[in-house]
């Protein structure tokens, strides 16, 4: 006779056949769970750079009365840049880099508006691969168009960085970071800016991306890190209705700076309109920064 707790042969047998469809269906799933993840991570590593520069496509618009300059980066690419606002009544030089999606051109009402309040000149540095540009964008290429900008205003324009505050808006925002980790400004005007490119991964693609992050990256952006060692005074603007860059984002950024300058969150803004919903508000932030780095220098 069987225990109660024991099956026969045939029937134990029987639960076995039973049990190995779904056993075989569960490890089916998760090697194609597995494998999904590891395509996944791939496609993130080769396509990461292309996510993070979209340089808008042609044509591309330029005012007849537009300054441009031209220049060359270390590895012999061209580069160019507009330059708003006149020497006689030069306070100083904001260097100013643009998010991903966005042109230099563009950004030439702006870069008026701003020289017309403030009296400081204006350089609208353009990235290679962007408005005509040559080259391909990427994380290092975006460096070394930094740090060609940075030597055409001091050199060319003669402005020293003590005179010269460095302004970015979303990706221009890390861009502007760590050109002033290696060559601190007078101060650093942040719009819009993401802690890091881990953080935005975790945003874009999936959590998961950022636990291998390390190990597919080729972009490593770290706005927050990077404040924390400034003895430049560091000014957020950040709107709080942002869908691209949460404005919890910006004020991480602003809590870890070592040196703190003003906090402007918008009420209302979102990620591009920032100078519309803040107005007055907004260019006063501007403007004070600019006047707080004259009074430190």
């Amino acid at each position: 006779m069987h225990r109660p707790d024991e099956l026969p042969v045939t029937a134990q047998h029987s639960h076995v056949r039973a049990q190995s469809p779904l056993l075989r269906a569960a490890v089916m799933l998760i090697t194609a769970a597995i494998l999904a993840l590891i395509v996944g991570l791939l496609l993130v590593w080769w396509r990461q750079e292309r996510i993070t520069f979209q340089p808008p496509p042609p044509p591309y618009d330029e005012p007849a009365d537009a300054h441009r300059v031209a220049y060359t980066a270390l590895d012999g690419t061209s580069l160019f840049a507009f330059v708003i606002g006149e020497a006689a009544k030069d306070e100083g030089l904001v260097l100013a880099f643009h998010g991903n999606a966005d042109l230099a051109v563009w950004q030439i009402p702006w870069a008026r508006e701003l020289a017309r309040r403030s009296g400081w000149r204006v350089m609208l540095a353009e990235y290679r691969g962007y408005g005509g540009a040559a080259g391909k964008p990427s994380y290092a290429n975006a460096q070394l168009d930094a740090r060609a900008a940075l030597a055409y205003a001091t050199g060319s324009l003669g402005v020293p960085p003590s005179r010269m505050v460095f302004f970015g808006h979303s990706l221009g925002s890390a861009v502007a970071s760590e050109l002033a980790a290696e060559t601190p400004p007078a101060s650093l005007l942040l719009q819009s800016p993401f802690t890091s490119a881990r953080d935005m991964a975790r945003i874009i693609v999936a959590k998961p991306v950022t636990m291998a992050w390390k190990v597919i990256s080729r972009i490593h952006y770290d706005t927050e890190s990077r404040v924390t060692i400034l003895d430049t005074p560091v000014h957020v603007v950040h709107g709080n209705r942002d869908l691209i860059v949460p404005v919890r984002m910006g004020r991480r950024v602003y809590e870890a700076s070592r040196v703190k300058g003003q906090l402007l969150i918008v009420s209302g803004a979102g990620h591009n309109d920032l100078e519309e919903r803040g107005g007055d508000r907004y260019w006063n932030w501007l403007v004070s920064a600019l006047t707080d780095a004259v009074a430190v220098r």
